[in-house]
């Protein structure tokens, strides 16, 4: 009845000025408190160490090479530290912890944000070898869960959280390789820590992004298809055609150019949410082809992504379909 429909939209718009409420609390004092970032020698981790390091946080920021750390710090404050990791290394990582282990002098870790893109090569999965996904997983999924666990100790005497920069593609995959599945792994492994962590006044939230020109470049990837191109058996090379290859080489193009945006302004707004908030929100999404091809597809029927990936990438010269596909504008 009339009364009824009343009360359930009154409900639900306390629910709603209740969560918005909540959404906009903020914790104050955030000076003394230390964020470790990985990743951060270029891209979103980058910028990421230079925004907090702005705000006022004492950041430890993780590079992979002497020089990365060196640019870092000519551009930031003397209170952000730098360390180097090799993710695919466990004595890297065991330095790098001893490292945190000394800043924080018994405070604690507040804050432990996990990116690592690298360059993945993003091919068709028989253009690949066991190797290829060696390369991926070791570092961006069993390099950035073991780091963790070994800062888990620190992050639960501060009652911290754990922010985990994860591509969209953990939701819909695109195209073979190890790239996708680190992605997906990650979101399993933010999901099962984030239930058991919560017990410990640890939070544990997920930002998932889109293209950035800060992450994705169409050089390194077509470096890579030609690398495996050239390396594939005749049998192999034959069955797809050199008119695949180059129709994939344009595809991937196509892509990384209509999808990438120079503006990482959302992810660094959600993760300063995610790290400021007094409570974080599980998920984050930055990014408008984060919540098309990421959410929506994800949800979508298999048949109609399936159907998309078709018309975009074309068909190889033995396949069962004849018509290639096609470079759409997107």
């Amino acid at each position: 009845s009339d009364s009824l429909h009343i009360a359930v939209l009154a409900s639900t718009l306390c629910l709603l000025i209740y969560w918005l409420i909540r959404d906009r609390q903020r914790i104050r004092n955030l000076s003394g408190k230390h964020v470790f970032i990985t990743g951060c020698d270029t891209g979103l981790g980058n910028s990421l160490a230079k925004w907090f390091d702005k705000r006022g946080f004492c950041v430890i920021a993780a590079c992979a090479t002497e020089k990365g750390g060196q640019e870092l710090q000519s551009c930031s404050s003397p209170s952000l530290k730098t360390v180097n990791l090799n993710l695919a290394d466990s004595n890297s990582i065991d330095r790098a912890v001893l490292f945190v282990t000394k800043e924080t002098a018994g405070k604690g870790l507040f804050g432990l944000v996990s990116d690592a893109e690298g360059t993945a090569p993003i091919a068709p999965t028989d253009w690949l070898s066991i190797e290829d996904f060696h390369s991926v997983l070791d570092a961006s999924l069993l390099g950035l869960i073991e780091i963790t666990l070994k800062l888990l100790p620190l992050l639960k005497k501060a009652e911290g959280r754990v922010v985990n920069l994860i591509h969209a593609k953990g939701l819909t995959a695109f195209a073979g390789g190890g790239y996708s599945l680190s992605k997906w792994g990650m979101e399993a492994f933010s999901d099962t820590l984030r239930i058991e962590m919560q017990h410990f006044g640890v939070k544990v939230s997920i930002v998932e992004h889109g293209f950035f020109k800060a992450a994705a470049d169409s050089d390194v990837i077509k470096g890579n298809l030609v690398r495996l191109w050239n390396g594939l058996t005749p049998e192999i090379r034959n069955s797809y055609g050199e008119k695949y290859f180059v129709e994939y080489i344009k595809a991937q193009r196509s892509l990384v150019k209509r999808l990438c945006d120079s503006d990482t302004s959302n992810v660094i707004k959600c993760m300063e949410h995610a790290l400021t908030s007094k409570y974080p929100r599980t998920r984050y999404g930055a990014g408008w082809d984060a919540k098309f091809f990421g959410l929506l597809l994800s949800y979508a029927p298999s048949c109609l992504s399936d159907m998309l990936l078709r018309i975009i990438f074309p068909a190889p010269a033995a396949g069962r379909r004849s018509v290639p596909g096609v470079v759409i504008n997107i």
